[in-house]
């Protein structure tokens, strides 16, 4: 759809006041004692905390304040059809299992969306106080350093490039052979950063990040912030990636390239 710079500045405006609501409620119960998580799934810890809950509660409570015609797509309150064409996309925190051990590396992604795709996410560390964004001409990052473009890091060879991803196992058997193929040819490999290695692609301190098991709310806001900075979001076949599975997000096609031939060998 055609965004008008007055909608692409409210649809801008309304992803930051969620953010600023998702900020203190994550703060307010992150690294206290009292903070307890019930398991989503019988076999395996999934966590989900009040917080988690309470964090999309306070945006959809924003966003039927400012943009009741909007659909909304949420981790925690799954799905509400809308009549405007846009869809916000919630993922209160992303990152529950680092957010419940106390690191800093959780984070609150929002997007909007149309038909097509991602107008524009967002990706924000509420502990760090970094928040990174992307679409609708925007391409930037806030934080205690001050704020700066996002830009990805230039091509360089797979042997020289920094790989991250979340779970060492990533998703089957078969996607973790997949991994290690490419694992075995890059420079260094670092683990359990989740959507902040997204954030670091963006920002140009990455080459690539490859997960498996995705869903959309964990993945639309790192597409639109990372596409923004120059870089290339797939999946393992090199197609879109909107609804999540598995995911190759790259700072360029050279990179991307090396990596996609070496998961599908």
């Amino acid at each position: 759809m055609r965004v008008s710079p007055a909608l692409a500045a409210d649809l801008v405006a309304t992803a930051h006041e969620l953010a600023d609501v998702a900020r203190v409620v994550t703060l307010s119960h992150f690294r206290t004692r009292s903070l307890e998580a019930e398991t989503k799934e019988a076999h395996r810890f999934d966590p989900v905390t009040a917080a988690d809950r309470l964090s999309e509660q306070r945006m959809r409570d924003v966003l039927q304040r400012r943009r009741p015609l909007d659909g909304i797509l949420g981790e925690e309150y799954g799905s509400s059809s809308g009549l405007s064409g846009l869809t916000w996309v919630l993922d209160p925190i992303d990152g529950t299992r680092g957010y419940l051990s106390g690191t800093p590396t959780w984070g609150v992604l929002i997007s909007v969306r149309d038909a097509e795709g991602v107008l524009y996410g967002i990706i924000d560390q509420p502990y760090i106080g970094e928040r990174f964004e992307g679409g609708l001409g925007l391409s930037r990052m806030r934080g205690p350093m001050g704020e700066a473009d996002l830009a990805v890091r230039p091509a360089r060879p797979l042997g020289q490039s920094i790989l991250f991803t979340t779970f060492p196992e990533v998703g089957t058997a078969a996607e973790g052979a997949a991994f290690r193929r490419v694992a075995a040819g890059v420079k260094l490999v670092r683990y359990g950063t989740d959507c902040y290695a997204y954030a670091l692609i963006a920002a140009g301190q990455i080459d690539l990040v490859i997960e498996a098991g995705l869903q959309a709310y964990d993945v639309q806001a790192p597409i639109a912030v990372i596409e923004a900075a120059g870089g290339i979001v797939t999946d393992w076949q090199g197609r879109p990636a909107l609804d999540g599975g598995q995911i190759l997000a790259a700072a360029n096609r050279q990179v991307h390239a090396e990596a996609l031939a070496l998961l599908n060998q």
